[in-house]
């Protein structure tokens, strides 16, 4: 049969069987997760280890059949994950939305794989369906990484097409399929407001993203306007406490600010995931917004109303307040409504981290953390002291 979407869909049911058992004789999966339980004896002696590891993940999955199952397996995971790096999961804006409606979820990025989990873990908790998660490809490595995230619903985005031509046709294609996903199959996407990390705090979404989504639109049937609110953009703010990567982030701005340029390491992405999902946390919070329905004439009017959104719902931490007064000031304004329980981390606690990084990094790690304030009392119409 024709499957215009094949390439890039998450797995059916029917085919997640096969999948399991090719990831079960994957030697490299299977090595991977040695040396990550194993320590010492799984890098000098894989082949070793390697049966053990079989057997291991073997129970793991026994009676997985379906996609349901596999998220099932995954939420147990999730379940230990916030409880021994998290202070706290909360949510906030869920229960106004309609638990039968697809949405298109589009969410701040800080995390690479925590941002979707921690949406899809808030869904799930509220009884509404979970979602089907944009994951670009250059973070699918290994085909046994794409086995995995395809098994957990994610569909891939083609960043590394090569040439304009083939740019474009994988853009319609990967619209197409946002589209067809929550039109016709009233299923739920996740995707993320801009290509990469917002590594400096400031969340803003690229127009590009919505000029994606629009080039889905039958031109005979829908105006622009009436193309996005059939998509039903949700806005999602994701807040943490402690950011894992946030020495990672600092460096890398630092880098870029001071020689022009930043080079990632081999698996530099990859050991971000790893950080971003062992890492302290500290408190997270989900914000949902509110459905667009506005007449927007253009991408750019779609960003801003996004960005509204994610702004107003980002839910500030202890953690913000003590980077904003560090860099601009112990009198530096602040905006009146603030997230104001006490938080994992104490403030003594929070310099400590900030000072344990190198002197010329501090600033950017800072503003990670800060910029979350001064974006706030920018849609207040104030603006922050200078630092």
């Amino acid at each position: 049969m024709n499957d215009p979407f094949a390439d890039i869909r998450p797995y059916r049911d029917d085919e997640v069987p096969a999948v399991l058992a090719r990831l079960l004789d994957d030697r490299e999966l299977l090595d991977a997760l040695g040396r990550l339980r194993g320590g010492w004896l799984a890098r000098m002696a894989p082949g070793l280890c390697r049966p053990l590891v079989r057997s291991y993940l073997g129970r793991q999955l026994r009676g997985v059949i379906d996609v349901h199952g596999m998220q099932m397996v995954i939420k147990t995971y999730m379940d230990k994950m916030i409880a021994d790096t998290t202070g706290g999961f909360s949510v906030s804006g869920l229960d106004e939305l309609d638990p039968e409606r697809a949405y298109l979820f589009m969410s701040n990025h800080r995390d690479i794989a925590m941002d979707p989990a921690f949406t899809n873990y808030a869904l799930h908790r509220g009884g509404h369906q979970t979602i089907r998660i944009a994951i670009g490809d250059n973070l699918l490595t290994k085909p046994w990484v794409s086995d995995l995230m395809r098994l957990n619903k994610s569909f891939i985005v083609k960043r590394s097409v090569s040439g304009p031509r083939e740019l474009l046709a994988a853009s319609k294609n990967l619209s197409a399929y946002i589209r067809h996903s929550l039109l016709e199959e009233q299923a739920p996407v996740w995707i993320a407001q801009r290509e990469g990390r917002a590594k400096n705090g400031i969340d803003r979404t690229e127009p590009a993203v919505i000029k994606m989504l629009a080039m889905s639109r039958d031109k005979q049937q829908s105006s622009f306007a009436e193309h996005i609110r059939d998509l039903a953009i949700v806005p999602v703010a994701i807040s943490y406490e402690l950011d894992p990567c946030d020495a990672l982030k600092a460096n890398e701005l630092y880098q870029r600010e001071s020689t022009g340029s930043y080079q990632k390491a081999e698996q530099e992405d990859v050991a971000s995931i790893g950080r971003g999902i062992a890492g302290q946390k500290g408190r997270v919070h989900v914000s949902f917004g509110t459905p667009l329905a506005g007449d927007y004439a253009d991408a750019d009017e779609v960003a801003r109303a996004v960005d509204e959104q994610i702004v107003a719902e980002y839910c500030l931490h202890p953690t913000n307040i003590h980077a904003y007064r560090m860099l601009h000031g112990e009198d530096a304004p602040l905006p009146d409504s603030l997230y104001r329980e006490e938080g994992d981390c104490s403030e003594s606690a929070f310099r400590a981290r900030i000072d344990a990084m190198p002197e010329p990094h501090r600033a950017y790690a800072l503003g990670i953390y800060a910029n979350a304030v001064v974006s706030k009392l920018a849609r207040l119409g104030q603006a922050a002291p200078p630092c």
